[in-house]
C-alpha cells in the first residue's frame, strides 16, 4: 500500500516549484537530492547547450533484484505557462490552481506518483525490480529533454512515461508524429489607392495558400492546424510581407509526409497564381510511433491493473511526448495516464484518487 497523504502532500509541494519550459532548475535539483536519498544514483545530465534550459535532465538508477530486467520511468518536470507562484486548491477529492495559473500536474502528478511508489517499497522492504529515471526539461516545448539523451545509456529496453490525461490506467498505444511549418510570403508594395495593380499582395497570396489547404481533422489519425496569420501595414499600402504558422501530424508517417506534402504544393500554387513568392521552413518536431493491443508493455500494466481491481483502457494519442523519442532510439515506450485533466489551461485539475490508484498500479510494477 501508498502512503496516500504522503502523495498528496508531496504533489502540493512539487506544483509550487516553478519549473516552465527552460526553467526547471530547482525542480531538478529537488527531485535529484530526493532520488539521492532514496538510494538512487542520480545526476543532471548537459543537456543545457541543447536546450537552452538552465539545467539538464535528471537522470538516475537504482539497483534493484539482479534477475529481474531493468524498467525505465518518465516523465518531465517543466511546465506551460502560466506556471509560476501555483497555488493548490485541494476540494471535495480533487485538487485544482486558484484559477491564475495552470495548476501542474502536467506532469508533476506522474513525478509524484512514481516517488511514492519507490518510497512505499522501501518502507515496506518491497524487494523490486531495478529502476531507472527520466525526468526531463523543456517537453512542453518540442520535447528538446528528451531529444537530448542518450537513450542507449540506459540499461533498460522499455519504459513507461506517464504523461497523459484519463482514469487511472489509461494507457496510449500510438500517438502522432508533428511536422511544424511557417511560411513568409514576399508580394510587391504599391499604393492601394493611385496604383493597387502594380501591387502583388503577400496577404491574398497567403489567404489563397490556405484556403487550398485541408485542415484541421483530416482522418481518425491525422489532423492539420495554421495557428498564425500576421500582416499588419496601413490601409494605403499594398502589403508585401504576410507570415504564416502551422502544423501537421498524424499517426501514420506516410499521411504525415503526403500532407506536408500538400501543404507546400498549396504555398507554391498560390505563390504562382497571384505572382508572389514564399520562403518555407518545414521541421519534424518528432514521429509517430504505434504499438498494437497486445504489445507486451500493454500487457504488462494491464496485469498491474487487474491486480488491483484497476480497469485498464487502452487507446491512441493526439500529441507528442517523450515516448516519441523513446520509441525512435531503441526504447520500447508506451504512455500511461497520471490522471491529469484539463492541462494547459488555469482549469487543469487532477482527481486524488487517479493519482492513488496510479501510485498502487506503479507499486505492484516495480516489485520482483
Amino acid at each position: 500500500m501508498i502512503n496516500k497523504e504522503r502523495l498528496l502532500s508531496s504533489f502540493l509541494e512539487y506544483v509550487k516549484i516553478d519549473s516552465e519550459s527552460r526553467h526547471e532548475k530547482n525542480m531538478a535539483q529537488f527531485l535529484k537530492k530526493e532520488l539521492e536519498d532514496l538510494g538512487f544514483k542520480a545526476s543532471i545530465d548537459s543537456s543545457m547547450d541543447k536546450t537552452g534550459s538552465d539545467t539538464g535532465n535528471v537522470i538516475a538508477f537504482l539497483e534493484g533484484d539482479p534477475l529481474s530486467e531493468p524498467l525505465l520511468f518518465s516523465c518531465h518536470m517543466d511546465t506551460v505557462i502560466p506556471g509560476r507562484n501555483v497555488e493548490p486548491i485541494v476540494k471535495d477529492g480533487f485538487v485544482y490552481s486558484n484559477g491564475s495559473t495552470i495548476l501542474g500536474s502536467d506532469d508533476k502528478s506522474g513525478i509524484a506518483e512514481i516517488i511514492e511508489a519507490i518510497k512505499s517499497a522501501k518502507e515496506q522492504n518491497i524487494k523490486t525490480i531495478p529502476i531507472e529515471i527520466c525526468f526531463s526539461v523543456c517537453e512542453e516545448i518540442g520535447l528538446l529533454g528528451a531529444k537530448a539523451v542518450d537513450f542507449s545509456s540506459f540499461r533498460s529496453k522499455k519504459a513507461l512515461v506517464f504523461d497523459c490525461g484519463g482514469d487511472a490506467g489509461t494507457m496510449l498505444k500510438a500517438a502522432p508524429g508533428q511536422v511544424s511549418f511557417t511560411a513568409d510570403f514576399i508580394g510587391k508594395a504599391s499604393h492601394a489607392g493611385t496604383a493597387p495593380e502594380n501591387g502583388i499582395s503577400a496577404i491574398m497570396a497567403a489567404a489563397g495558400a490556405i484556403s487550398n489547404m485541408e485542415l484541421l481533422r483530416i482522418d481518425e489519425e491525422t489532423t492539420a492546424n495554421i495557428s498564425t496569420f500576421e500582416s499588419s501595414f496601413p490601409t494605403n499600402i499594398v502589403p508585401d510581407k504576410a507570415h504564416i504558422a502551422g502544423e501537421v501530424r498524424s499517426r501514420n508517417i506516410d499521411k504525415l509526409n503526403i500532407n506536408v506534402k500538400k501543404i507546400k504544393e498549396a504555398i507554391d500554387d498560390a505563390c504562382k497564381r497571384f505572382g508572389a513568392s514564399a520562403e518555407t521552413e518545414f521541421k519534424t518536431m518528432y514521429e509517430p510511433y504505434s504499438h498494437s493491443e497486445d504489445f507486451y508493455l500493454i500487457e504488462k500494466v494491464k496485469s498491474a491493473c487487474e491486480k488491483l481491481s484497476i480497469v485498464p483502457k487502452v487507446r491512441n494519442g493526439g500529441g507528442g511526448s517523450d515516448a516519441n523519442i523513446m520509441n525512435r532510439q531503441g526504447i520500447d515506450a508506451i504512455v500511461v495516464s497520471s490522471g491529469m485533466a484539463n492541462v494547459h489551461t488555469k482549469g487543469e485539475f487532477i482527481k486524488i484518487k487517479d493519482m492513488q490508484d496510479t501510485a498502487e498500479m506503479i507499486l505492484e510494477l516495480i516489485k520482483a
